[in-house]
């Protein structure tokens, strides 16, 4: 089959090299001259909104889908009965709005923080009487990695907050001490087969993913994780992989929020699953089974983020056990560049490698003004 493939960056490159490995060719739209995934197949180079580069691409193709979830949602309804398109609309549509995204938790019952839309700076005292302060202020649409959310911690701050996201269309989340992170992967094909993988727990620094360690040895949390991404699959008619992120608050987990599509923190099913997050999703869209998500190993994942250190590059060369994927990007502060994945027999031995890994990364960013 020939897949279409909205976006050209890490994630479409990783999505068009399994799609390659499993006998299908993919056609990428993407908007830059020179994206990641070029390496992987051909590109059109048009906007994610230029109908008539979406209609060419769906005449071209088999089945669409898409490698991030800010592609404009009406740009894609034009070209809905072109090509089926996975995951399903509905469910980028959600994802693209936070409070769309918490009714979504509400009705399918997972559990989540307080929350309180905001339009002004009377509704965001309105939020804090209710949820206390501190809260997270962030913006309804195009939020990701930490951009577009502001840290009320005093009363004072209100109108500044409001008026730093623009002052409308604005949620206010009651803030919560959870223990750690973690987020729950699975996907589903066309014939409704579920699978899901290990829960991952996930280290942020400045609301960019930093370190993913895998399998979380809570084995309850993951009864629950699994759960609730059961009942998100099926209530969407999902179709791909989808991601949904947690937060630890004992034995509970409370609902954060969810990507339709291949994520950050399943990078290190590459290496360290029976079959990569990757490749199951190619396996759903294109109606086959999904394969084996069992581990393979304990695994974790670096970030490399800003730059990719030649220190990092010459400890991953002295460790057999890690591996690096460059995605081919110019350096940039606060962009993903690649990542490191290690695998061991031990979540001992694991961790202290992605400590010494870290260590390079950290020092050679630091060194260069970058973030790490």
């Amino acid at each position: 089959m020939r897949l279409g493939i909205i976006g050209g960056g890490q994630l479409g490159q990783m999505l068009g090299i399994a799609a390659r490995e499993l006998g299908h060719e993919c056609l990428f739209l993407d908007p830059s001259g020179e994206p990641p995934a070029r390496k992987a197949g051909p590109v059109i180079q048009a906007a994610f909104d230029d109908t008539a580069a979406l209609a060419i691409l769906a005449e071209k193709c088999d089945v669409l889908t898409y490698e991030f979830e800010n592609v404009p949602v009406g740009a894609l309804e034009s070209i809905a009965d072109l090509a089926p398109i996975h995951p399903p609309l509905g469910a980028l549509n959600q994802a693209q709005d936070r409070l769309a995204e918490k009714r979504l938790f509400e009705t399918v019952g997972i559990p989540l923080p307080g929350f309180h839309t905001v339009d002004s700076e009377a509704d965001l005292e309105a939020a804090v009487a209710r949820l206390g302060l501190p809260v997270v202020l962030k913006t309804c649409r195009l939020g990701y990695d930490g951009k577009g959310q502001y840290v009320v911690r005093d009363a004072g701050e209100i109108p500044a907050a409001v008026d730093a996201l623009g002052g409308h269309n604005l949620i206010a989340e009651e803030w919560i001490d959870f223990d750690y992170e973690v987020s729950a992967i699975g996907v589903r094909n066309t014939g409704g087969e579920i699978a899901t993988y290990c829960l991952t727990h996930n280290e942020h620094e400045g609301g960019i993913l930093r370190r993913s360690r895998a399998p979380v040895p809570e084995a309850g949390l993951a009864r629950i994780a699994n759960d609730y991404l059961g009942r998100m699959l099926v209530h969407l008619d999902y179709v791909g992989v989808l991601a949904l992120e947690l937060f630890v608050v004992g034995d509970a987990l409370l609902a954060n929020e969810f990507a339709p599509r291949v994520h950050n923190s399943g990078h290190w099913t590459i290496e360290g699953a029976a079959t990569s997050q990757f490749a199951n999703h190619v396996r759903a869209i294109t109606g086959a089974a999904p394969g084996p998500t069992a581990n393979r190993d304990f695994a974790g994942m670096l970030n490399l983020i800003g730059t990719i250190p030649d220190a990092a590059r010459d400890a991953v060369r002295r460790c057999p056990q890690a591996v690096l994927h460059d995605y081919g990007k110019a350096p940039r502060p606060g962009r993903k560049l690649g990542h490191i994945t290690v695998t061991a027999e031990t979540d001992a031995v694991r961790d202290r490698l992605l400590a010494e890994i870290g260590e390079s990364v950290t020092e050679s960013s630091a060194a260069t003004g970058r973030p790490a």
